[in-house]
């Protein structure tokens, strides 16, 4: 079994309390292809787990490998590039520029993975948005204008125009009613399967862990704060 990311004695501290981890992280793993829902109260440094994970933050010590790759040694450019060709972000927020199109939003995560031509990328932005059931009539509307639904949708476009071998979900559901909630739910599962990627899913509402196969809890990888 391969694993697609390995953590060994990893800490984390925030440069204003340097002697207050936020994360201690004596050994965790996920397999390649699996799918981790990871639970804890807000605050908990689930964010800042996966900020490490993507490379947007680096840990004060220890190993970060994510698909064999060690994070921890890279510089700033390198980890920049390996997130946009290996690992897809669903924001809480999502994140879209309000005031442009859902084509150019897609467009903006694809910014540093230069090793495909815009119109290949086109191509593939246009079938993404069909896919995920965008009326045509609707990509160059400013995603302002759109339904939260659609905007859901092209968010994980966005997480998707990559062809990431990790996806990273960070409360995405937090501000979702149970409708809106399921069907999220519904469409990430199904595409990560198809497209055997390697989901990691954060939140603190519980009741999502019943689509995921294995649920782990940030207190129990997390020793943090224990020993004080």
């Amino acid at each position: 079994m391969t694993m697609a990311i390995q953590l060994n004695d990893v800490r984390f501290a925030y440069p204003e309390a340097p002697h207050h981890p936020v994360l201690n992280i004596k050994s965790w793993s996920v397999a390649t292809r699996e799918h981790v829902f990871i639970h804890g109260p807000s605050g908990g440094g689930k964010s800042t787990l996966l900020n490490l994970l993507s490379g947007m933050l680096t840990a004060n010590a220890g190993q970060v490998s994510v698909l064999g790759e060690r994070l921890d040694t890279m510089g700033g450019q390198q980890r920049d590039r390996f997130r946009a060709k290996h690992i897809g972000y669903i924001f809480q927020q999502f994140n879209l520029i309000p005031y442009i199109d859902a084509i150019d939003n897609i467009r903006l995560a694809h910014q540093f993975a230069s090793n495909v031509r815009q119109y290949v990328l086109s191509d593939e932005v246009k079938s993404l948005l069909s896919a995920f059931h965008i009326p045509q009539a609707d990509w160059y509307k400013p995603v302002a204008k759109l339904s939260f639904g659609q905007q859901q949708r092209i968010a994980i476009a966005r997480a998707l125009i990559n062809k990431p071998q990790v996806l990273i979900a960070d409360e995405p559901t937090s501000s979702l009613d149970q409708n809106n909630r399921d069907n999220f739910m519904s469409a990430l599962m199904t595409l990560v399967s198809e497209h055997d990627i390697t989901l990691l899913f954060v939140s603190h509402d519980i009741s999502l862990a019943n689509h995921f196969g294995r649920i782990d809890a940030l207190s129990d990888i997390n020793a943090a704060g224990k020993d004080n």
